[in-house]
């Protein structure tokens, strides 16, 4: 029994991880497109960058199973760099 219990408590811990997890990511899909509005005030020619942050954004919300979100937040992860470096460029 006391073995069942442990597992039953890794089990829940590792729900809650899952959880925050989830809430660090919805956080984060909503601050996207203020990023996005923000750097087309400077960069108005990088259309075809916001598209790809856009579309990535969206995969990565709409991702299934844990293998397919992990790819999409990688994606995301590096269509938001490079959107991070497009903002670099125009500092003011």
């Amino acid at each position: 029994i006391l073995t069942y219990n442990g597992l039953v408590v890794f089990r829940n811990r590792a729900k809650e991880a899952w959880a925050d997890i989830d809430v660090q990511l919805k956080r984060r899909y909503d601050l996207i497109p203020n990023l996005v509005e923000t750097v087309k005030g400077y960069a108005s020619h990088e259309r075809e960058l916001f598209e790809k942050v856009t579309e990535a954004r969206a995969r990565a919300m709409g991702a299934g199973n844990m293998k397919e979100r992990g790819e999409a937040e990688n994606a995301l992860s590096q269509t938001l760099k490079t959107l991070f470096a497009v903002a670099e460029n125009y500092p003011q």
